[in-house]
């Protein structure tokens, strides 16, 4: 399978994406420079997280309009898979790829630790063999990753399942306490109604290696990899 990893001024999370994608998962991976206009035949498109042209504005809103994100969007039209982590998560809502925005952090302070997410749909590529009933730990960073969306939208996403992560405490309860950024109904990561575009605040990459001590997020990677070759076979 072929990835394509975009890399904006201001990426700081190509890398590692590059490295879970390549050197863990043993996927062919290339780099796709935000000014190209060729997404090189890949299967799945990803925008990783950093501060996209310095978040000047609003965070992905400069991104949006990257040449790159251009054939992104076209692809992600036709069907093509593309998956969005924090900055990519902030960029694809920007784009219009994703409902709702990421708003500043309730607090109003950036945050980076390690917090528990739980899956909220099996009916997803990302999500279809991922433990439903574990709490998966996985680090953020991020000073807007505060989930919004209106009313009727969220019950549009949550009737559509929608809904991919909610944050959770580390028994895996939903609760104020397990949710980091005041995101609305703990929500963590959502697709779109098709289900082929992804966006996600936590950052599995960064817990993907045992010489990181933590691998939640290979399961993500690994749910990923083995139902699109499925659909590739």
């Amino acid at each position: 399978m072929k990835f394509g990893v975009v890399i904006f001024p201001g990426s700081n999370c190509d890398q590692d994406m590059i490295y879970v994608l390549g050197s863990i998962m043993k996927q062919e991976v290339v780099e796709l420079w935000h000014k190209d206009t060729d997404l090189k035949g890949v299967d799945i498109v990803v925008l990783p997280g950093g501060f996209s042209y310095g978040d000047y504005l609003r965070s992905g809103a400069i991104a949006r309009f990257a040449p790159i994100m251009e054939k992104v969007i076209e692809f992600a039209g036709k069907g093509g898979y593309v998956f969005g982590v924090c900055n990519g998560f902030q960029i694809l809502c920007e784009a219009g790829l994703l409902p709702g925005a990421l708003l500043h952090n309730s607090e109003r302070k950036f945050i980076c630790k390690n917090v528990f997410v739980k899956v909220q749909t099996k009916e997803t590529l990302l999500t279809k063999m991922v433990p439903q009933d574990k709490a998966l730990k996985i680090p953020i960073a991020h000073g807007e990753g505060k989930y919004f969306a209106a009313a009727n939208i969220l019950t549009e996403m949550n009737t559509n399942g929608q809904i991919l992560f909610r944050y959770c405490d580390e028994n895996g309860d939903l609760n104020e306490t397990g949710n980091p950024n005041g995101s609305i109904e703990n929500i963590a990561g959502i697709c779109n109604a098709t289900k082929n575009v992804f966006g996600m605040m936590p950052h599995p990459e960064r817990a993907a290696d045992i010489e990181l001590g933590n691998t939640d997020g290979a399961y993500i990677f690994q749910s990923l990899l083995s139902l699109m070759s499925a659909k590739i076979n």
